[in-house]
């Protein structure tokens, strides 16, 4: 029997072993890796090509939605799971629109975990009855997200963590005067116009300190 691969992405050591335990009661089941920030999942995800990956949101470097945007992009079979600890209609639509097949609050991973994972291991999307009025509200409101691209979003989250533009671009491995022109694009999308404006959105928007 071909068993379904996990990775598990999460920064605290803690939550990362309870969802091992938790998961690996499943003799179906195998945990392939952990990893703790954003950018060694994607290079685990890349290496391993898991099934099913459970994806923490908060996460230092790079957020658990940016890791899954660029997991999706480079494997659309692998299927993320994404927990968080906050929920609101735009929170749902950002999930959605990363690529995510589901989403899960901490608070429900003791009772809807394993039934998450397995809808995901069969090519199912899995969403809490509160989630599903949450998407639902958010259709009827009809709001839509950012216009932010990949490169942008990135960005964002590390100048809100307050790197400097230098650090950012070592980072990502492009020039400072990159970095400039793509917060000068952010700022302008976003309607703000100073750093506590932005890291403002970024703590609104749980794109850091989740």
């Amino acid at each position: 029997m071909t068993k379904t691969r996990i990775l598990i992405a999460d920064d605290h050591q803690v939550v990362r072993k309870g969802v091992a335990a938790i998961l690996g009661e499943r003799p179906e089941w195998e945990i392939c890796a952990e990893a703790s920030t954003g950018r060694e999942a994607i290079a685990a995800a890349a290496r391993l090509k898991p099934d099913v990956v459970v994806m923490d949101i908060c996460m230092p470097d790079m957020n658990g939605l940016e890791a899954t945007r660029h997991i999706v992009k480079q494997n659309p079979q692998t299927q993320v799971l994404i927990l968080s600890m906050h929920q609101s209609e735009q929170l749902v639509r950002d999930v959605l629109a990363s690529g995510a097949r589901g989403y899960l609050l901490k608070g429900d991973v003791s009772g809807d975990l394993v039934a998450a994972v397995d809808a995901l291991g069969r090519q199912k999307p899995f969403f809490t009855s509160s989630v599903v009025e949450a998407i639902l509200s958010g259709y009827q409101a009809g709001g839509s997200s950012s216009q932010l691209t990949l490169r942008e979003r990135e960005i964002l989250q590390l100048v809100a963590e307050g790197k400097a533009n230098k650090e950012i671009a070592a980072a990502l491995n492009i020039t400072v005067k990159t970095v400039e022109t793509h917060r000068a694009r952010i700022m302008a999308k976003l309607d703000l116009h100073s750093v506590p404006d932005l890291v403002r959105y970024a703590l609104r928007n749980h794109i850091i300190d989740c």
